[in-house]
């Protein structure tokens, strides 16, 4: 379980939706039994204490018919079908996952050389041939997303994108992805450069029910 301030006041937790039923019975057993508020977006506890939690649903929405918090951790746990496109300057990693389980992946990088010191006109090829390089590099990123993810978009329930939001900006131009992006859902994975050790890990951010606590004052 992860915890970050949240702006506006209180804090943001991340839990693994295994462990969603759990959370939701210690917060009950920590600030009272809490009155249970309920859309297709976010689900409301407000403890007798003055405390809340602000759970938001992960890939809405929640059909709230019947036991809200049941309905809720059901639907967390669902074993989703799930694209997955990590992007930054020189590498990427895309990828299909079924729950937890990667079904299909490609990872790779390409050069893109830092910057230069030097000024002049040196300076000026030295970035010309960095943006031909970058440019290399964004469209080898869009082809494998092309010929990994785009077979089974027909298929996906969501599409998570991560790593560096605008090099992954720099792919939303490419018409072959627009059936990916239409698919689009948070969170954005905010990840190290991609290898397969960190495509592998993704589950536990882009299946994690994201919660917003406002502990009562005292």
């Amino acid at each position: 379980m992860r915890a970050r301030p949240a702006a506006g006041g209180g804090r943001w937790v991340s839990v693994g939706p295994e462990r969603i039923g759990r959370w939701v019975r210690g917060f009950a057993e920590r600030h009272g039994e809490p009155l249970v508020e309920g859309g297709p977006e976010v689900v409301t506890l407000v403890a007798p204490d003055g405390s809340v939690a602000e759970c938001h649903v992960p890939f809405p929405p929640l059909d709230s018919d019947g036991d809200l918090i049941a309905g809720f951790v059901a639907h967390a746990n669902l074993p989703r079908r799930v694209g997955v496109l990590l992007v930054r300057l020189g590498g990427y990693a895309a990828g299909v996952f079924e729950g937890d389980r990667l079904v299909v992946s490609k990872v790779g990088n390409r050069l893109v050389h830092g910057r230069s010191a030097a000024g002049g006109w040196s300076q000026q090829r030295f970035a010309r041939r960095r943006e031909k390089q970058s440019a290399e590099a964004f469209q080898a990123a869009a082809d494998v997303a092309a010929r990994v993810l785009l077979p089974h978009a027909g298929e996906l329930d969501a599409f998570v994108t991560g790593g560096d939001r605008r090099a992954v900006d720099e792919l939303r131009g490419d018409r072959r992805l627009g059936p990916l992006f239409a698919l689009e859902r948070e969170p954005f994975l905010t990840v190290p450069d991609p290898k397969l050790a960190v495509l592998t890990e993704t589950p536990g951010l882009f299946r994690a029910v994201r919660i917003r606590v406002v502990d009562a004052a005292t």
